[in-house]
């Protein structure tokens, strides 16, 4: 016969941690009980309330099953193996061992510490939602599932690393979504044996084909409505328990520049800021290249006028164009990382004090030209009108320095050429990263770099081969 002692011990001699307790109570039948749970996970308030409470004044012997009547949770599974038990109350469960008994119970009664839903910082919006993911995976799972009421959104939960056992939760809506996407996601993620997943950039990255590429392979979203909407796309999401970014594959370059709160605005509006971003990110990644090309190599394409002015601010400079540029970027990007780093409120008087001190002490001091500081700012500020490719357009910015540098106009032209023959070559599943306009999708034009009327966008991208096309129909009453 299985002892209640025997049991706890075999858990405990797995479980040596001391935030892993256990209670030992009694019925008034005389049964003894035992629950296991991890501290600062599993809901204790819950466990007296739902388990034990009315466990402890139960009248007769029970054997498991009626146990399990006798629960007031709705979220009870039976479970035979110690190595069960182990993993459960690992996760944040509780586990209730019975006197007598073999098996024993899982109850669902974790809950791991958490933010509350809020406005994701990093996708703040006029208009619109202003609710963010979390770090929890099940209120993130509500959040979409508050949107998408419809039967055929599937959730599949998958555990991955070997020692964190994160879950993965891949969602799509069945019958829009290519039926082998899911699967192909779910291999992808489970092929890879790491320790921990502590965020989706991990797996972000175990879902690219090119691992080693500049360009992202996936979309990121913070915001459930716009997760929501790529799934009634087409595509396939990807929410990792412990992060509030969630990915969305199949992934077009051209995401990145669709703003929150595209879709709420008019179309109008919305048309001139992508424009807006389209012109920031070409402005950003070439103007301080054309500029050190243009004084190394071809300064008679610059106006005579502005001429005259660069040449009485770099006169005197004891550094080259080249070395003065990279100089200035390099103390930009000291300052931006400093700022990050540091607590809040220093790190703003650190970059506001920092940018103006160095920058007017090394103007005097003859050591970098007013022309250079408004080129490397302005070209900062002109990045981050698009955030979700800060870090693609940061690296490309300082290569098409250095190839300006050493080149010059026919350099920038080249590598210019290059990125665009790469980004035509990359896919992301199936679906070509410089789609719609290459292969060029003329009805999917529409919500691209320009943004038509709801009426206009009444079907799904054809780029994303879904079944189901038609999103918007209109009863002519």
């Amino acid at each position: 016969m299985v002892t209640l002692e025997k049991n706890i011990k075999a858990v405990k001699d797995i479980l040596t941690s001391e935030d892993i307790l256990v209670f030992e109570f009694s019925a008034q039948s005389g049964k003894k009980f035992a629950v296991i749970y991890a501290d600062g996970v599993a809901d204790k308030p819950l466990i007296g309330e739902l388990v034990i409470k009315p466990l402890k004044y139960a009248q007769e012997n029970s054997d498991l099953s009626a146990v399990k009547q006798l629960l007031a949770s709705p979220e009870v599974k039976d479970g035979k193996k110690i190595q069960d038990a182990v993993k459960e109350v690992s996760d944040g469960n509780a586990v209730l061992f019975v006197d007598g008994e073999k098996d024993f119970v899982i109850i669902g009664l974790k809950k791991p510490p958490g933010r509350s839903v809020a406005e994701p910082p990093t996708q703040v919006a006029v208009h619109g939602p202003r609710e963010g993911f979390t770090e929890d995976i099940k209120v993130n799972l509500g959040l979409v599932r508050k949107r998408l009421k419809t039967e055929k959104l599937q959730v599949k939960t998958i555990k991955t690393g070997k020692r964190s056992e994160t879950s993965v939760s891949i969602v799509y809506i069945e019958g829009l979504c290519d039926k082998d996407l899911p699967k192909k996601i779910e291999r992808e993620i489970m092929q890879n044996k790491i320790d921990i997943i502590p965020d989706s950039s991990y797996v972000g990255q175990f879902l690219a084909k090119r691992p080693r590429s500049l360009f992202k392979q996936c979309g990121t979203s913070e915001k459930p409505d716009v997760f929501c909407a790529k799934l009634c796309e087409g595509r396939v999401g990807v929410i990792v328990d412990g992060s509030p970014i969630a990915l969305t594959a199949p992934y077009m370059l051209v995401e990145d520049f669709q703003s929150v709160e595209d879709y709420y605005i008019t179309s109008y509006r919305a048309t001139t800021l992508r424009l807006l971003r389209i012109f920031s990110i070409i402005i950003g990644l070439m103007l301080p290249a054309l500029y050190i090309s243009a004084q190394l190599f071809k300064i008679q394409i610059i106006p005579f006028q502005l001429l005259l002015k660069i040449s009485s601010s770099v006169a005197g400079l004891a550094l080259s164009p080249s070395t003065e540029m990279f100089l200035t970027l390099f103390v930009l990007e000291v300052l931006n990382e400093a700022s990050i780093r540091m607590p809040k409120y220093v790190g703003l008087a650190l970059s506001v004090v920092g940018a103006l001190v160095l920058g007017d002490t090394a103007v005097k001091a003859g050591i970098i030209s007013t022309p250079a500081i408004i080129i490397i700012a302005f070209s900062a500020i002109c990045l981050y009108t698009v955030p979700n490719a800060v870090e693609m357009t940061t690296t490309l910015r300082w290569i098409y320095l250095l190839v300006a540098g050493s080149i010059g106009p026919f350099g920038i032209v080249l590598l210019t050429a290059y990125l665009i023959c790469y980004i035509v070559s990359e896919q992301s599943y199936g679906v070509p990263l410089a789609a719609p306009f290459a292969p060029l999708v003329k009805s999917d034009m529409y919500d691209s770099f320009i943004k038509a009327n709801m009426y206009t966008l009444n079907k799904r991208p054809k780029v994303l081969k879904v079944k189901e096309k038609v999103r918007l129909e209109r009863n002519e009453d």
